[in-house]
């Protein structure tokens, strides 16, 4: 597989970690508004009803983020310690914001300085 192809793959699995990052802390907030709401609060079980469903969902949702997580950390050639940093961010509230927001600035600049020098290195007199 050629260097270009790869920064193609590698973008697609940025975007699919951008989504992920982004559904998985607007759930962890819904989730944290549960809590809150069934805990503090303490509204009637009929209440609690309706958002019972909410912690089965971001168990699935954060399962299927783990999967984009370790895709792009596979693809970027991370360190160890990036991808614990982005497997805790799916369950620290905020946390996935902040995380995705570095993530993506720091592989978009690797990727992009790789797409350069395919470009230049197709230009370039052999």
């Amino acid at each position: 597989m050629d260097l270009s192809t790869r920064i193609a793959r590698t973008r697609a699995s940025l975007a699919r970690y951008r989504a992920l990052a982004w559904v998985t802390g607007v759930f962890l907030l819904v989730l944290c508004v549960e809590l809150l709401l069934k805990y503090v609060v303490r509204v009637s079980d009929d209440v609690m009803g309706y958002v019972a469903w909410i912690p089965y969902a971001h168990g699935w949702i954060y399962v299927v983020y783990l999967v984009t997580v370790v895709d792009l950390w596979a693809k970027m050639r991370w360190r160890l310690g990036r991808l614990v940093t982005m497997v805790l961010a799916g369950v620290v509230p905020v946390m996935s914001f902040v995380v995705e927001k570095r993530v993506h600035a720091q592989a978009e600049a690797l990727l992009d300085g790789a797409a350069q020098a395919v470009g230049t290195a197709e230009v370039a007199p052999s």
